[in-house]
């Protein structure tokens, strides 16, 4: 794993330009008595969702990187953190994954408020909705207020997946083709490292080019939409398919988080409103940036 600076400098944003900067308002000192380390690159918010601790997959170690590199008054986790259906066929839990846990548990203590969306991946704890542990508040949904006043939606977003509400014999065997994906992943990038070649995903691919796969991601874009619509909010921040984008969804901004098992994505509100992906490299590729897709479009 490179140091903390190296990959800082590898970080692809996408800014949010939908935002009317005159409606902005932010005020020096807001930050309250959160405790900032020095050297760290400060947000308002950061969101992350699909951790899936408790799995091979997980980049815990590059999630800690992260963290040591950004900082932010409020942290929202969108669910999936503890991959509990993984944990049910089989404990794997290397002492890098305690460590995300007790720097989260750290950022609470000094400050940082710190919300915990549970998804389908995590769902026993949505038993404890509306409690806190060690300062983190769990809830099945919170409203985010950007700096210009917008509201955000933030949810997992499962409950707007009709394959894990109504059929989860299927969601589990897409979660065990998506295991074998990933190890298959492992051994083909062994040997593009070997030959100098970035990191490739074969699920991104897949999701990108099949067709059932393009129209899933966009039935459940418009079904989030919907919902912020509902709920009185002007955006969406969710997680659960594994698909970073941000993108204008009629009149709703749609925000997903992406994912810390292959993408490896985060969505940051900066001190004046904007809102960014964030693409944390691997540490095996090349430094580069790279390009994201999809920015938001003016709203209308």
């Amino acid at each position: 794993m490179g140091p903390p600076s190296t990959l800082c400098a590898n970080v692809t944003s996408l800014k949010q330009t939908h935002r009317k900067s005159a409606s902005i308002v932010t005020k020096a000192g807001t930050d309250g008595d959160v405790q900032h380390e020095p050297g760290r690159k400060r947000y308002r918010a950061i969101f992350f969702s699909d951790l899936h601790l408790g799995t091979k997959a997980c980049q815990a170690e590059a999630f800690i990187d992260f963290l040591r590199c950004h900082d932010a008054s409020k942290i929202y986790l969108i669910g999936d953190i503890v991959d509990f259906w993984r944990i049910k066929r089989g404990i794997y839990w290397p002492q890098s994954h305690n460590d995300v846990l007790q720097k989260l548990l750290r950022r609470a203590r000094k400050g940082t408020e710190i919300v915990y969306v549970p998804g389908n991946h995590d769902e026993a704890m949505r038993d404890y909705c509306g409690t806190r542990f060690g300062g983190i508040a769990i809830e099945r949904s919170a409203i985010h207020v950007a700096a210009d006043g917008r509201r955000y939606l933030v949810m997992h977003g499962d409950e707007f997946d009709v394959v894990v509400r109504y059929a989860k014999w299927l969601a589990l065997f897409g979660d065990w083709s998506y295991a074998f994906a990933l190890w298959a992943n492992t051994h083909f990038n062994t040997v593009r490292r070997l030959l100098g070649l970035p990191y490739w995903s074969l699920s991104t691919y897949l999701k990108q080019r099949v067709k059932r796969a393009v129209n899933y991601i966009g039935e459940f874009e418009a079904a989030l939409a919907h919902e912020a619509r509902r709920c009185g909010a002007q955006g969406v921040i969710c997680g659960h398919i594994h698909h970073a984008a941000m993108r204008q969804v009629g009149d709703i901004a749609y925000v997903n988080t992406g994912d810390w098992v292959e993408s490896r994505t985060a969505v940051v509100e900066t001190v004046d409103g904007a809102f960014e992906i964030i693409r944390w490299a691997h540490p095996n590729d090349r430094p580069r940036l790279e390009v994201l897709a999809d920015e938001l479009e003016a709203a209308a």
